[in-house]
């Protein structure tokens, strides 16, 4: 479960991610972030996307593959906690260079090595989803800032309700 902020919890920085299940023992690898770039890094860069909240893991992959795909393919959600919270630099909407860029679509080649830069220097960074606008994504490279988290993995199973039969 997400911790709660302090006063009401303990303020662990948390971060999640969903796999399909075969890929699950490779999930911190930034494999295909590093064959196909993403919204914050270039092809060749290692990037591993994780949400600050399940929910909005959930919704990192439905926008790609659809509810279809979390509902009929084995996935696992995997929990990761920060060891040193301090260790995330924290990207708000107004510190991103080119405001489209926290919009829907295609990454440009600016906005990718943007975020190779922040990668490049910090061991995990905070940015605003796109698909989740009040939420947070956390993405790292596992090179960078290997021994500073720990994980752990459950089956996953998607809300029949949302892949209804069709009428």
């Amino acid at each position: 479960m997400t911790p709660l902020p302090p006063p009401f919890g303990d303020g662990k920085l948390m971060a999640w991610r969903l796999d399909q299940a075969a890929f699950a023992s490779s999930w911190d690898s930034g494999e295909g972030a590093y064959r196909l770039g993403g919204r914050w890094n270039s092809r060749g860069v290692r990037a591993v996307y994780c949400s600050v909240d399940p929910a909005t893991a959930i919704l990192e992959v439905a926008v790609h593959k659809g509810f279809k795909a979390l509902d009929t393919v084995p996935h696992v959600l995997t929990a990761i906690t920060i060891a040193a919270p301090a260790d995330a630099h924290v990207v708000g909407a107004g510190d991103v260079p080119n405001s489209n860029w926290l919009r829907p679509g295609m990454p440009s080649a600016g906005q990718q090595r943007w975020g190779d830069s922040l990668l490049a220097n910090y061991p995990f960074v905070l940015i605003p989803s796109v698909v989740s606008t009040h939420s947070w994504n956390l993405i790292f490279v596992e090179r960078v800032a290997a021994g500073t988290y720990s994980a752990t993995q459950e089956p996953f199973a998607l809300d029949p309700r949302l892949h209804p039969p069709a009428t």
